[in-house]
């Protein structure tokens, strides 16, 4: 009976888990939209929903200390509750850099137009991805899938270099843009830190499945 229970908790909370990034993911793409649009009522918007995520990420938390509380889990149940509650905290502070994502949009409007770099573009598709891939590998116990985004995380780094440099680049050229080269370096940050979290909830996922700890991607790639 505690058995067919705890299954019923642990669905749950996996269920609440992949709701959470779904809100997060929408916030980071609509984050990313408003910068690329220039859009201030989008990125207010944003702003607006990030509550809703901080109420979520509470009722994660609880879910998962009632689940210790009650039924004490061991072995891989147990890994998967201190697995969400890292990737609860994580997701949570991805809510918050789509937030400041969407600030420097509004930065943006107020500033003469300029074209966004192309890999700032390449990065806000590919930082839901991780996101979402690293969600998925928790949902599947898929350790395969979250080396890949091990993987993917330096592509991240490097595009985060080159708008950089584009930014260096474009201010030396024209230093009226400073402001608005700023807010496009700021919002490269923030994507590149989401990256980062996504690639902590892929290391959490190996170490949920493997019963290992994989930090700084050592080992990561080579573990079979």
């Amino acid at each position: 009976m505690m058995t067919a229970h705890l299954k019923r908790e642990m669905d749950q909370l996996k269920r609440s888990l992949f709701s959470l990034c779904g809100l997060v993911e929408e916030q980071v793409d609509a984050a990313v939209e408003a910068l690329a649009n220039r859009d201030a009522d989008s990125a207010r918007a944003v702003e607006e929903k990030d509550r809703q995520i901080d109420e979520f990420e509470i009722q994660v938390e609880e879910e998962c200390l009632r689940i210790l509380a009650l039924y004490q889990p061991v072995a891989v149940d147990l890994r998967f509750i201190v697995c969400a509650l890292k990737m609860n905290n994580d997701l949570e502070r991805i809510g918050d850099l789509a937030v400041n994502i969407a600030r420097k949009a509004v930065t943006l409007v107020r500033q003469e137009p300029i074209p966004l770099p192309p890999q700032l573009r390449t990065m806000g598709e590919e930082c839901p991805k991780m996101l979402r891939n690293s969600v998925d590998a928790l949902i599947r116990g898929d350790a395969s899938l979250a080396r890949d985004v091990l993987r993917r995380d330096a592509e991240v780094d490097s595009m985060k270099q080159q708008v950089r440099q584009w930014g260096e680049d474009t201010i030396l050229r024209d230093p009226k843009r400073l402001t608005a080269v700023l807010a496009i370096m700021a919002a490269s940050r923030n994507l590149e830190r989401i990256a980062d979290h996504a690639t902590n909830i892929a290391e959490d996922v190996i170490y949920m499945i493997e019963g290992h700890i994989v930090r700084h991607h050592a080992g990561a790639m080579s573990a079979p």
